[in-house]
């Protein structure tokens, strides 16, 4: 489970977010282009953009699921 004290400095504000334990998979990236990308140095995703509608809400809910080392959280959850 992913922890909200442990979030990437890179994720824009809101509840959607990414912590430390990212391993860089691409997961999240592939699925959720328009939310999530890498960092610079290509060490761990964070969160560009917060989910505005139900279809960009489901596509973070499925890049979540995705993540194979529960990184991605929302609202501390």
């Amino acid at each position: 489970m992913a922890d909200v004290n442990l979030k990437v400095e890179e994720c824009v504000p809101g509840k959607w977010y990414v912590d430390e334990n990212c391993i860089a998979c691409d997961s999240c990236i592939s699925i959720a282009p328009d939310h999530f990308v890498m960092n610079e140095d290509s060490s761990h995703a964070f969160v560009t953009k917060q989910p505005e509608t139900a279809e960009e809400e489901q596509l973070c809910e499925d890049a979540k699921a995705s993540c194979p080392v529960d990184a991605i959280g929302n609202d501390g959850e």
